[in-house]
């Protein structure tokens, strides 16, 4: 049995279809229905059972589930705004802690969500504890859970990984509203305006240069179901391409995407600018002081471990998934017809 918490969320959606699409379904997803906008996320997955995220602590303490062989934990509070931390402590701090001495007492594989969101405004980004600084709640309690998983190292008893995502995109997450993607955010903007909108320079970038690590969902599931095949590698880990890439260039891969699909040629960014279709804005108060300008994961320590695929490019990525969005959009257009 393999239980994949959060698991009509973003991630963890996607996570399911990769295990079924490897031959697994025995699975148990956990998460919280409570708003129904996530069956869309898990209508054609295959999974063995479903449990709300608060029976399934009460499962674990009772020892209900039958045996499990791996864990993975995605399941969190994901609002950086979110000004509640007891809140945000309570899930994504405590609720960690418990699964992970449920896997040490009964052997089971424990990989978890741990987020870049630790580094801060750190320009170094390594999986050291020198370079962590987190600047919200929801950071802090990444943060604050990788601290504990290094304090139980040397008392492990059975496999347990970290994976630090940087700025995931991709399928299934229209559910996230402003928490979702930029692609995602640009792909309905061109859409509905005509235009997509991106902040204006700060710390030193020019307009829509603020730079991160953006890395597409096919790539995150590849590398948890790396970490599952192989139970013998353990710790904390970067999951980025390991090369940043401006604002713009996600912009840009959005509406050269759309207007392939409508027969036009591609456009430089220079031209799309011009032509109106980027608009840049102030960023609001609330970023002030909260915003990171740059990531870029460091990868080295993923490479020693011998995981060696590939990640998609910004281009690349994008352009898959505009085109699964606009798929998506005309199969639902066509039911609303019916």
């Amino acid at each position: 049995m393999i239980v994949v918490t959060g698991g009509a969320g973003f991630i963890g959606s996607n996570l399911i279809s990769g295990l079924n699409k490897n031959g697994f379904e025995n699975i148990i997803l956990v998460d919280d229905l409570t708003r129904t906008d996530k069956i869309k996320n898990i209508s054609d997955l295959r999974v063995n059972d479903y449990l709300d995220k608060h029976e399934f602590l009460s499962a674990l303490d009772r020892n209900q589930l039958g045996t499990v062989s791996s864990i993975f934990h995605l399941g969190a509070c994901s609002d950086t705004m979110v000004s509640d931390g007891r809140y945000v402590m309570e899930n994504n701090f405590t609720y960690s802690k418990q699964i992970y001495e449920y896997c040490q007492e009964h052997l089971t594989q424990y990989i978890y969500a741990s987020s870049a969101s630790v580094y801060g405004a750190n320009t170094v980004f390594a999986e050291h504890p020198e370079n962590e600084r987190p600047l919200n709640a929801y950071a802090y309690s990444k943060f604050l859970f990788d601290r504990y998983v290094r304090s139980r190292d040397a008392d492990k008893k059975s496999q347990v990984v970290g994976l630090r995502y940087f700025n995931v995109y991709g399928y299934r997450e229209q559910h996230k509203p402003k928490m979702a993607s930029v692609a995602f955010h640009f792909y309905n903007q061109y859409r509905k305006f005509g235009k997509v909108k991106l902040f204006e320079g700060s710390d030193g970038y020019a307009n829509g240069e603020q730079r991160r690590d953006f890395v597409f969902v096919d790539d995150i599931v590849s590398a948890n179901l790396y970490f599952m095949n192989n139970p013998d590698k353990n710790g904390i880990f970067n999951i980025g391409t390991g090369q940043c890439r401006p604002f713009n260039a996600v912009a840009e891969a959005v509406v050269n995407t759309l207007a392939e699909r409508d027969g036009k040629g591609s456009r430089t960014l220079e031209e799309i600018v011009s032509a109106g279709e980027i608009e840049y804005i102030p960023m609001p108060e609330i970023l002030h002081g909260k915003y990171q300008s740059f990531t870029e994961a460091n990868l080295s320590q993923l490479r020693s471990v011998g995981y060696t695929n590939a990640f998609a490019s910004v281009e690349e990525g994008t352009r898959l998934y505009v085109q699964w969005l606009l798929k998506n959009d005309a199969e639902e257009a066509c039911l609303a017809c019916h």
